[in-house]
């Protein structure tokens, strides 16, 4: 059968191994053809080679792939089953992801650049997570009763009951491919929906692997449907951008403030939902923490993601490199001082040189907008203005994350309460976990994915009382 349902013209000798590829749209439990046969390439931004041709969805296959997941929800298998084989079945699904781990991570790093040791680790690693987690509650998405007023001589019980919404369509980013899939479509899974879902156009290939995996786990056929097309959207969940604050104060852990302060700006080459996208760090330690960023820099290892020895990958795609070009470029024409960095990275490839950007004034381009890229955008502030550097770390259109660091217990607190963010992180940074809730204030969103969150056990309303505090003192 699953030879009969896969073909692998996409195959590749790679880092010791033989990865195969689905290229094709996987509709119905298939894969096949898109209707016009039109492909388009993919490419590895190592070297800019071509990986293979994957199949550009026709408005026809979206309809195809739409009215599957419609029949599946209606009439199939998967939303009447019992909810702990619905369980099993993904929990097989993750077993299998964790089998195929170095084939999935090794996708995952030649098709958007991530280093492969954190490809195998965050990547693949949580979404295997993700989905083990959300098998677990497949029998566990409970109603309530609720006492209503009980006027004799009637007598009535009200109760609630928690089903599916049906089709659900889910369109992920380029930086984490495989773990935002995972992220979005997990839960959706769980509660008994079926979904669409088109990957990326620049990073196709972990959602086609999934694709397979997901019919060798049993997974019925419409369930999953994944295409590369653009359709239009109906009502959502959604996780946007981001200028995350990070406020490091002269009383922290000047080794930790670095490490993980270098952490936020430069973790996955910068192409990361939550980065630091502004420091503010302490007038009286502002000077000795650059000089030490910069000294850290110079030693990061820059080259093939395959290699286990590579601190710091290609970024994802040309025109995105050439997009934090052109954010350097004007962040000079506009004052701030470039420190290191800046530039692309003479070698073959999409690589952009880690960067350091200090004098960077509020009203500035670069103080405003997200960079997605490995850029750090630092501003000084007074000794001792906690109030001033609040203000200006609130000051933006965006509310994702952020973050504190500070040795004193009463400022740690005091600052998180008062900063505009769905996550706050203290002496840390981008600790993301399965079972904790994930999503935004402002401009970065609404909903919440991860925890219980995500399958509608609790409010989804991205309140202040819905903040994420990460605490690491």
């Amino acid at each position: 059968l699953l030879e009969a349902v896969f073909s692998y013209p996409a195959t590749k000798d790679v880092n010791n191994m033989t990865v195969k590829m689905p290229y094709q749209c996987f509709i119905n439990g298939s894969f096949e053809d898109a209707e016009n046969d039109k492909t388009y390439d993919t490419i590895n931004p190592t070297d800019g080679s071509v990986i293979c041709k994957v199949s550009y969805t026709s408005v026809g296959d979206v309809d195809r792939a739409v009215a599957a997941a419609k029949e599946a929800y209606e009439n199939g298998p998967w939303g009447r089953m019992n909810p702990r084989d619905r369980g099993s079945l993904l929990y097989k699904l993750a077993d299998l992801m964790e089998e195929h781990q170095e084939e999935l991570a090794t996708i995952e790093s030649i098709d958007s650049g991530a280093v492969y040791t954190l490809a195998l680790k965050t990547h693949v690693g949580m979404s295997i997570q993700t989905f083990r987690y959300f098998a677990g509650w497949c029998d566990k998405i409970q109603g309530k009763t609720i006492p209503i007023n009980q006027a004799r001589p009637n007598r009535n019980l009200t109760f609630t009951k928690k089903e599916p919404l049906g089709v659900c369509a889910i369109v992920i980013p380029w930086n984490y491919p495989l773990m935002m899939l995972a992220w979005k479509s997990a839960a959706c899974l769980a509660a008994g929906n079926t979904l669409v879902l088109k990957p990326a156009q620049v990073t196709p290939l972990t959602a086609l692997k999934f694709a397979e995996l997901s019919v060798k786990a049993g997974i019925p056929k419409g369930v999953i449907n994944i295409f590369c097309a653009v359709s239009n959207l109906k009502k959502v969940s959604l996780e946007l951008g981001g200028k995350s604050p990070l406020i490091i104060f002269s009383d922290c852990d000047m080794d930790k403030a670095l490490r993980m302060g270098m952490s936020s700006v430069y973790f996955n080459k910068g192409e990361n939902c939550i980065a630091a996208g502004r420091l503010f760090v302490e007038e009286s330690i502002h000077d000795e923490y650059i000089s030490r960023v910069v000294e850290e820099i110079k030693k990061m290892k820059i080259g093939d993601p395959l290699d286990r020895s590579t601190d710091h990958g290609p970024q994802n795609h040309k025109a995105h490199l050439d997009k934090l070009l052109e954010y350097c470029e004007i962040g000079l024409k506009e004052g701030a001082t470039l420190v290191y960095g800046g530039k692309q990275v003479d070698r073959p490839g999409f690589f952009m040189e880690p960067t350091v950007f200090t004098d960077v004034e509020d009203h500035m381009f670069i103080a405003k907008e997200e960079s997605f890229g490995p850029i750090m955008v630092v501003s000084k502030f007074r000794n001792g203005d906690v109030d001033g550097v609040l203000q200006r770390a609130n000051d933006t259109e965006y509310g994702l994350a952020s973050g504190v660091f500070t040795r004193d217990i009463n400022k740690a607190m005091y600052v998180s309460e008062r900063l505009e963010a769905g996550t706050v992180f203290v002496n840390t940074y981008n600790k993301t976990d399965v079972a904790s809730p994930f999503g935004g204030f402002k401009q970065s969103g609404f909903g919440k994915d991860l925890g219980d969150c995500s399958i509608g056990l609790s409010a989804v309303t991205p309140a202040k009382d819905q903040t994420v505090k990460q605490y690491s003192m």
